[in-house]
């Protein structure tokens, strides 16, 4: 299993439409084999601020992922246009 927590923050005023976008994204990657858990959360205090935690089956549905319509229509094609910052990292289970 391999893990991806992904940081964000929206450009000022762009957080309602980032929220809807990630509600998308996630209810279309849930449904993808290889996904085993996707989760879109916004902070409580900072509404800017987004955190994004998926798990895989490994590192080919990561990559199946990242190559699928839904993905590329709404991060790459939408959110990513629509922060200021973004950080992801990869884990691994213990």
């Amino acid at each position: 299993m391999i893990c991806l927590c992904v940081r964000l923050t929206a450009k000022a005023g762009e957080e309602p439409r980032v929220a809807e976008l990630f509600q998308q994204l996630q209810d279309e990657s849930r449904k993808e084999p290889g996904c085993l858990l996707y989760v879109a959360q916004q902070h409580l205090e900072d509404p800017r601020k987004f955190l994004v935690y998926e798990q895989y089956r490994d590192h080919a549905a990561l990559h199946a992922h990242r190559a699928t319509g839904h993905f590329q229509r709404f991060a790459e094609g939408e959110i990513y246009k629509l922060v200021e910052y973004r950080e992801a990292e990869l884990y691994r289970p213990l």
